[in-house]
């Protein structure tokens, strides 16, 4: 079937859109969209391939699901516009970056990330408003997986941050010989504060790893 995206993504996601289980997905997610408020907006579901090009990705940041608040989700995991507040999660991963670097990030909106090959990817692409984890049913994973699962097999020398056990269970999509893991806890108030977060030095080690793969480090702030 056709789907709006980038045309690297396109043709590497070629067999997953035309599958059977892909097109449930499109006819699910359309049903909830037309019933309820749903987010991000449907030109943004797959905003985290179109702003970051196959052959540009160095960096994979796996998330969850969409920020299920009002004006939050922008299509990129842990991402929201700069004019919104910064949600707990963002607001300690940047914490953490102005620890790695002694500079803080002004900006909110993520996207100048993707536009260098971070490729900020929820794991279940859509939400229901106000109900986080509504739409983990529709088959999101499924794809998402095997997204991981080749660019895992079709690059190599990629930096994967796996932040908290749900992240780190995509752990066995990814070649360990091929690419650097990272992992640690999730940067969320619940976990950060006791210890499993601040520390980690995940930007340093990105961008070290890069550098000695002959590959351009990361601007993250």
């Amino acid at each position: 079937m056709s789907i709006r995206i980038t045309e690297s993504w396109k043709k590497i996601l070629e067999k997953e859109f035309n599958s059977e289980y892909f097109l449930d997905i499109v006819q699910k997610t359309k049903k909830e969209y037309s019933s309820f408020k749903c987010f991000p907006k449907g030109k943004n579901i797959f905003r985290c391939f179109d702003l970051c090009p196959f052959e540009k990705v160095k960096v994979i940041i796996i998330g969850q699901d969409p920020y299920h608040g009002d004006q939050q989700a922008n299509g990129l995991c842990f991402s929201v516009e700069n004019e919104i507040d910064n949600p707990p999660s963002l607001v300690n991963i940047f914490k953490e970056l102005g620890k790695n670097y002694g500079e803080l990030r002004l900006k909110s909106d993520l996207s100048d990330w993707a536009e260098q090959g971070v490729l900020l990817l929820n794991s279940v692409l859509t939400v229901r408003r106000r109900f986080p984890g509504s739409h983990k049913y529709i088959g999101w994973e499924k794809f998402t997986d095997n997204v991981i699962n080749i660019i895992s097999k079709q690059k190599k020398g990629l930096v994967f941050m796996l932040w908290g056990n749900y992240a780190k269970g995509k752990e066995k999509y990814i070649n360990e010989n091929e690419h650097l893991i990272l992992k640690s806890g999730h940067p969320s108030p619940l976990s950060a504060n006791k210890g499993f977060w601040f520390g980690n030095n995940h930007f340093k080690k990105c961008n070290e790893f890069l550098i000695k793969n002959n590959s351009a480090p990361v601007k993250w702030i």
